[in-house]
């Protein structure tokens, strides 16, 4: 009796990820634009980082989604709006932290994990979200440094680090792009042990001559490249382009 209750669970939970899978690529066709849910979190559980997240409104999101129309303009995708983000209520709970090694079954253990920690802790909000990008601020003097931001495309969550200071409000906003493409399936174009920008496909334009430097970054290239070996992280979102690879990678070409 218990083993045929345990098929049928493994059998339902097959059926469920199948579904979703099938959907999942269904959106990519972009016959409508998705719903981003973006959830501050303190993840300092400080003052400071407080009082950053309650300055933040609507509008702050809103040269995200104005980039991807611009870019999709670009890619002549018949949306005009590819991404609606919107501001959701802060999250007090930490996302669960991947894993430092490449471990699949850590890996899969923390996606599971992950997706569980989006079910529970979803503020509700007038649309139902298609995307959810769990923003975690930190306060640039006691972390300089950030650790790195990750999302998947299979539940379409993403925890991304940012810094709690008006300062790095424009690179934040790269960096949340960045993530938001990860999980419409589009891949890194940098080298994971040097963080430079992969020619051809990290780069902006990668026919330009002479190659360097570079006017732009290709936004899951990460940088801009400068001259071989040199790239330096583009100061706003205008200073990025959406490449062919990445254009073709989440469905905006063939």
């Amino acid at each position: 009796m218990w083993k045929k209750i345990r098929i049928f669970i493994l059998l339902l939970v097959l059926a469920t990820v199948v579904q979703q899978s099938l959907q999942e690529d269904a959106d990519l066709k972009w016959n409508k634009n998705f719903y981003v849910a973006v959830y501050p979190i303190n993840a300092d559980n400080s003052s400071k980082v407080s009082a950053y997240i309650k300055t933040l409104t609507q509008d702050d999101f809103e040269p995200v989604a104005a980039y991807f129309a611009e870019e999709a303009q670009r890619y002549q995708l018949p949306l005009r709006r590819p991404f609606e983000i919107r501001l959701g209520n802060t999250v007090q709970a930490i996302p669960p932290s991947p894993p430092e090694t490449g471990n699949v079954f850590e890996i899969v253990l923390w996606s599971l994990q992950f997706r569980y920690f989006a079910w529970v802790h979803s503020p509700k909000m007038s649309v139902k979200p298609d995307i959810k990008l769990y923003l975690l601020y930190h306060d640039p003097v006691t972390h300089p440094r950030l650790s790195h931001s990750t999302a998947l495309n299979k539940g379409r969550i993403g925890r991304v680090n940012l810094f709690a200071e008006n300062g790095y409000s424009k690179k934040n906003l790269v960096i949340l792009a960045h993530e938001l493409l990860h999980t419409v399936k589009a891949t890194d174009k940098y080298d994971m042990s040097t963080g430079l920008p992969i020619y051809p496909d990290g780069f902006a334009e990668p026919d330009k001559s002479p190659l360097y430097p570079q006017a732009y970054a290709e936004l899951m290239g990460g940088r801009i490249p400068l001259r071989e070996g040199n790239a330096e992280i583009p100061n706003h979102i205008g200073l990025t382009l959406i490449g062919n690879k990445t254009a073709k990678e989440i469905g905006w070409t063939q």
